[in-house]
């Protein structure tokens, strides 16, 4: 199919975006060039087997990068936990069938989700750098149809090929990316659409590129008057013979585009550990060439030679033999001597490193990845709370973008994609209550195990407090439900439900108790008036006799 005046639109439109990005893409580079070498190829071309670090002199900027990085799926997605939970508002109002349909929708999901065709791993691992250094990762999710069964299938594109637009709300609106795939490929995934002229390539050079253009538009951008189609268009253009390779409906963007943290009026995102880190990397490695050239002088030093006594090349190679003259007198001086330096400056020059490293560590958080350090002897329940108040303040900055706009925006997005594709079963089998209701997810990270886990030095703390309050008034210890607060302390501690009785259970326990000590009581009560009773009995019996007598 032959592209069309609507479509050469889009194709001007789509060069528009990516041309008004270009000082933005100067400093990608910088960034990269600096933290991320690996993706240092936004305005140049990089040929393969070329060694990536070889302008930098050190090479910790690369590993606070690959740290924060690299903790993001240790700590927001480990493999051994199920990181995510399907549900909706008010879930604890859901009856069982719909619990039941939900749990059943989790595991599907992380099943699909990671299955080894799916390539999430990879993805998200790359996604995580990106969104590391530059503060954005592009995403794309996808039903692979080519794949025998069909299967999810999730890729991480370069910044480089992808421009975007923003929406009034503030959401990503249209999607432009570039893409070079070979000839080969693209044959197999278009096989009736290709352009003559590509199929004709496929024997002699099937691995050479071909420029396409996939454009994800809303369907009432690009298609006014849309009534009843789905509400995004994905458009697929080959660029040489200007064809039309796919153009399909979807009810999905195909695209999740976390951003860390974003500036009015400007569609794109930015690491606030990079932007902070950017001159401390740079005069980091200034200072490590300093003392790399004065480490180097201070064991090979400069020398002095005496005019005309030296008669060959200065040789200071181990083993190398320098000639003088034989007439001359040793009495005037060395003939060939190192030039005095003060080497005072060296240490102040490694104090300046090392702060420049704690520098950069702070930027990327690495130091807000764990709970601050304990004192001596133990801590109270209360310095117990305070130490989780403070990790939980440092660390809601990292964390909460993460959840919402990477973990909950892909997580969202897949289950939409699973549901249209008919992964969860026929819609009909969706429980009643769960019908119309928008499904979110609930996930575990170290925030949310911190948040959860402070009930538990709460609980501690009261009850140190009613201790104190009950001295000073008794009636203070009803003030508290400590069956309720035990229950959610011990579910905040991460208590193995298997362990822990239900509320009716307790219940009927503590009325099997009070039972009991009122039995108790009342075998007391009667204990004591028998004795009473026989005392009594005893003591008129003594008077008889002693009247008698």
């Amino acid at each position: 199919m032959i592209a069309t005046q609507a479509h050469k639109d889009l194709l001007v439109q789509c060069e528009h975006v990516h041309s008004k990005r270009g000082t933005l893409m100067t400093l990608w580079q910088e960034i990269a060039d600096q933290f991320y070498v690996e993706r240092a190829d936004f305005n140049r071309f990089r040929v393969l087997g070329e060694e990536f670090a070889d302008h930098l002199h050190s090479s910790y900027p690369l590993i606070v990068r690959r740290e924060l990085g690299n903790s993001f799926s240790s700590m927001l997605r480990p493999m051994n936990l199920n990181w995510f939970e399907t549900t909706v508002e008010e879930d604890d109002q859901l009856d069982s069938a719909s619990k039941q349909w939900l749990q059943m929708a989790t595991k599907r999901q992380r099943r699909a989700m990671y299955d080894r065709r799916a390539m999430f791993t990879r993805a998200t691992k790359e996604g995580d750098q990106d969104f590391a250094a530059f503060g954005q990762a592009i995403l794309s999710y996808e039903i692979d149809f080519n794949k025998t069964p069909p299967a999810l299938l999730y890729r991480c594109w370069h910044l480089r090929d992808v421009a975007w637009t923003e929406k009034y709300d503030g959401t990503i609106g249209a999607v432009y990316r570039k893409w070079k795939p070979t000839v080969r490929d693209l044959c197999r995934m278009y096989p009736g659409e290709v352009h003559e002229n590509i199929k004709q390539r496929l024997s002699k050079s099937p691995n050479s590129k071909v420029e396409v253009r996939v454009i994800t538009v809303e369907t009432e951008d690009y298609q006014e008057g849309h009534n009843g189609k789905l509400p995004w268009t994905k458009i697929v253009i080959e660029l040489e013979n200007e064809c039309i390779l796919e153009e399909t409906g979807s009810w999905t963007k195909g695209y999740t585009i976390p951003r860390w943290q974003t500036v009015s009026g400007s569609q794109y995102g930015y690491s606030p550990a990079t932007v902070t880190a950017l001159p401390d990397g740079r005069l980091l490695q200034a200072i490590t060439l300093t003392l790399l050239e004065a480490g180097e002088m201070y064991v090979r030093p400069p020398m002095i030679a005496t005019q005309d006594a030296i008669r060959s090349d200065v040789n200071l190679f181990p083993g190398g033999i320098t000639w003088s003259d034989v007439e001359y007198d040793e009495r005037k001086g060395d003939v060939l001597k190192p030039l005095t330096q003060n080497q005072s400056g060296f240490p102040l020059g490694l104090e300046m490193q090392q702060d420049i490293r704690s520098m950069l560590a702070s930027a990327f958080y690495l130091n807000k990845l764990s709970l601050p350090p304990a004192g001596q002897g133990g801590m109270s329940p209360l310095e117990t709370s305070q130490r989780i108040q403070e990790y939980i303040r440092d660390a809601l900055p990292l964390f909460e973008p993460m959840e919402m706009e990477y973990n909950g925006g892909l997580c969202e997005d897949t289950f939409d994609l699973l549901l249209r594709s008919g992964t969860f079963g026929p819609h009909s089998d969706i429980p009643p209550q769960l019908r119309g209701r928008d499904v979110h997810f609930k996930f575990r990270s170290p925030l949310h195990d911190a948040i959860e886990r402070k009930k538990g030095s709460t609980f501690l703390e009261t009850k140190e407090l009613i201790r104190e309050a009950v001295e000073l008034d008794p009636t203070s210890q009803f003030i508290v439900d400590a069956r309720v607060a035990l229950r959610d302390a011990l579910h905040g501690i991460e208590t193995p439900a298997i362990w822990m009785r239900s509320v009716e259970d307790v219940d009927q326990e503590g009325d099997d108790l009070a039972a009991r000590q009122d039995a108790a009581e009342q075998i007391q009560l009667a204990s004591g008036a028998g004795e009473a009773a026989k005392s009594a009995g005893e003591g008129a019996a003594a008077l008889a006799a002693v009247e008698a007598a």
